[in-house]
């Protein structure tokens, strides 16, 4: 049996071959008494979502279960995904991946199969079945669960099937091998030239409309990368001092680690510049030029320069790792921690405390690039995980430009995937130790944010969950790959240099053109127009205009301060140092002799002052309209319920829904479970069954 779609066919074991294996349907459904799909309505179901290169390895009829009421429909898996397609489901527009019910392979994170009250096994690759399942139950690595009932009586065999298949396919698949992304023309869109939803900062001509869209006239797009032979983790373009050569910044970039040397991240209205660089390599042995060229790249214009430790006072990447995997774990429905000690649990996870540490170092950092005009640099060894977490989180807080639909995006797309960020490593796609969740991280202080601000963002929480579930869907590469280059080489972008960048066995795209893979912005891919629709926030105020907050170069918001004046932050505390470079009088940047400012006592200040722990004469600065300072103190920082807690239904319900609808469906489940748990009223009279009954009070009354 054959099934096709997109052009597409994919080979389902024949009618002999099942026959063989006691899979013909039709005897064992009229024995089960539970109605299996007919070949055409599978087929219509599935072919207009298959994917280029699925095949469908097994199905089986099923009952999804965990929610009131059940929901009868089909099982299936194949090479990419797990996904359960309830009965009469259609898919509203040619989209492969629109189901709340789909599951990537590379998303399943435990796969147990469960036959009565008690016996229950953890499906792990290469392990046998030791029973046939009445109930299979897949977690999430994004907090979701799927259950679904298999009725006994002939559907032994095919429950059977498709548990084995989803155990083998899923120890085959590989994020990092398994899927290359959709090219245009194979969705069916035209092939020709495009404009992506979202500037992806391939060209130099995206960079160059940046810099002017932040008003950057001190800076310029360098070339120096465009080979990457500087570093393969950086962008092919990047925005550099207008003064300094490219062989400065070839030169420069050599004495930092990874060689991810300075770079501008962003520039504030009022003229301060963010930058974010990797650790200095204080092995190597600069020359006075290059020191010179580090120097004046550090302070990029600007007398007033402070390097910020990005790694103090942060969870490292294995602290983060950790806290996610016993958040999970504590998320599950059958997790054994008692009611009365789950917040306890909570606490010792120790994510929310990271989550309350992000927000108060971001929130520092931004009150230095707004009170006073300076260079701040945020370093970090790697520059590849805090640094973005940081500059993002000091962007949204700052920027109300930021806070936008479109200018997260944006803010996404050139602080994470540009930058480097490797999230493939960071996910577990690799199967390497260094795997840490600090994009989701970063996606929590987020909606931290949004519920402190509500009227300040244009997204609203529906786009958060919908950004936190792409980064394991295998359908496009903005998440597969832990560099640019990596992404490039894939999608066979580098066509000026098919020797180097071409991936084997693939034809480069003719003439220079760019990039035809689909990004993770284009959500028409996975969601339906209906859908996208609810990533706007309702209650957003479109009187927090971007371009109406605050003058370029405005100084009336600055404190003056001394020239010529180098700073550590680090700690909660500001340290003057002598010089930028360590190559100057030390070996190392912290054994510079300093003056550390204590943080400030708890006393009668601000409780903003005390969250910052800045200098006491700060106090007085003017902080620019449009800054957002949050709230880091004990319940300020609450869980993300509706993702971390998606495994639990009855814990969704009363949470507020994104939309009008969303409220209606939540309120008609409260009403269908209050007929259930109402006790039945006296068995009425004639009399009072011949009474006309108001068609208004219908839903209120018992069942």
């Amino acid at each position: 049996m054959w099934w096709g779609g997109r052009g597409q066919t994919f080979n389902i074991a024949p009618q002999k071959e099942e026959a063989e294996m006691g899979l013909s349907g039709p005897k064992s459904v009229q024995r089960s008494g539970m109605p299996e799909p007919k070949s055409n309505q599978l087929d219509s179901c599935l072919a207009s979502g298959c994917l280029p290169g699925e095949q469908i390895l097994a199905w089986a009829p099923g009952v999804r279960k965990g929610l009131e009421p059940e929901l009868p429909g089909t099982l299936i898996c194949t090479n990419l995904r797990v996904t359960f397609q309830p009965c009469g489901w259609q898919r509203g527009q040619d989209t492969p991946l629109s189901s709340e019910y789909d599951f990537a392979l590379v998303n399943i994170g435990r796969l147990e199969a469960v036959s009565g009250l008690s016996r229950v096994q953890l499906l792990r690759p290469g392990s046998p079945l030791k029973f046939i399942p009445e109930e299979i139950l897949i977690h999430g690595r994004d907090f979701r669960l799927l259950r679904v009932g298999f009725e006994a009586g002939g559907l032994e065999p095919q429950a059977f099937q498709v548990t084995m298949a989803i155990v083998q396919a899923r120890a085959q698949s590989s994020q990092a091998q398994q899927y290359s992304g959709i090219t245009l023309n194979k969705t069916g869109q035209s092939s020709g030239p495009r404009k992506p939803p979202v500037p992806l900062l391939e060209t130099s001509e995206d960079w160059e409309a940046e810099r002017k869209k932040q008003g950057a006239r001190d800076w310029r797009v360098s070339t120096v990368n465009e080979r990457f032979d500087i570093a393969t983790s950086l962008p092919r373009y990047f925005w550099v001092p207008n003064r300094t050569l490219d062989s400065e910044v070839r030169r420069a970039f050599g004495h930092f680690h990874q060689s991810r040397g300075p770079r501008l991240s962003w520039h504030h209205p009022g003229g301060s510049d963010l930058l974010r660089c990797g650790g200095f390599y204080t092995a190597s042995d600069p020359s006075k030029e290059d020191i010179r060229a580090t120097e004046s790249m550090l302070q990029a214009g600007h007398s007033d320069v402070v390097l910020v430790d990005t790694m103090d006072e942060l969870p490292s990447l294995t602290d983060v790792q950790l806290a996610h995997l016993r958040l999970r774990a504590l998320c599950l429905p059958d997790s054994s921690v008692t009611e009365d000690k789950w917040l306890s649990a909570l606490e010792g996870t120790r994510w929310l405390d990271y989550v309350r540490s992000c927000l108060r170092k971001a929130s520092d950092i931004s009150v230095l690039v707004t009170s006073k005009v300076r260079s701040v640099v945020l370093q970090e060894l790697g520059d590849r995980d805090l640094n973005g977490l940081l500059s993002s989180l000091v962007q949204l807080l700052s920027a109300p430009e930021a806070r936008t639909l479109l200018g997260f995006q944006s803010l996404v797309q050139r602080e994470w995937v540009a930058a480097g960020h490797p999230f493939l490593t960071r996910l577990g796609g690799t199967g390497a130790s260094e795997e840490a969740p600090v994009f989701l991280l970063f996606l929590d202080c987020v909606w931290q944010l949004l519920q402190q601000f509500p009227a300040e963002f244009e997204f609203s929480e529906f786009f958060l969950l919908a950004l936190h579930d792409s980064v394991r869907v295998p359908d496009t590469l903005t998440f597969l790959r832990d560099n640019p280059w990596e992404r490039g080489k894939q999608s066979a972008q580098f066509s000026s240099y098919t020797q180097v960048y071409t991936p084997r066995n693939s034809q480069p795209l003719p003439g220079n053109s760019v990039n035809q893979q689909l990004s993770v912005w284009d959500w028409g891919l996975r969601y339906s127009n209906e859908q996208i629709l609810q990533f706007h926030n309702p209650g957003y105020d479109p009187e927090h205009c971007p371009d109406s907050w605050l003058r370029r170069r405005q100084s009336r918001f600055m404190v003056p301060g001394p020239p010529s004046s180098v700073w550590l932050f680090s700690r909660g505390a500001l340290t003057p140092l002598n010089h930028l470079c360590p190559w100057r009088d030390s070996p190392s940047l912290l054994a510079v002799s300093s003056r550390w400012l204590p943080r400030l006592a708890i006393s009668t200040e601000s409780l903003a002052d005390q969250e910052w722990g800045l200098p006491s004469h700060w106090r007085a600065c003017p902080l620019p309209p449009g800054l957002l300072l949050p709230g880091n103190l004990g319940p300020q920082i609450r869980l993300w319920k509706r993702c971390y807690l998606r495994g639990r239904p009855e814990v969704q319900m009363g949470l507020s829904a994104p939309t009008i609808s969303g409220l209606q469906d939540e309120l008609s489940h409260l009403q269908e479970l209050l007929r259930k748990w109402t006790p039945r009223p006296p068995r009425l009279s004639p009399e009072d069954h011949s009474k006309k009954r108001d068609p208004n009070t219908i839903l209120s009354q018992p069942c």
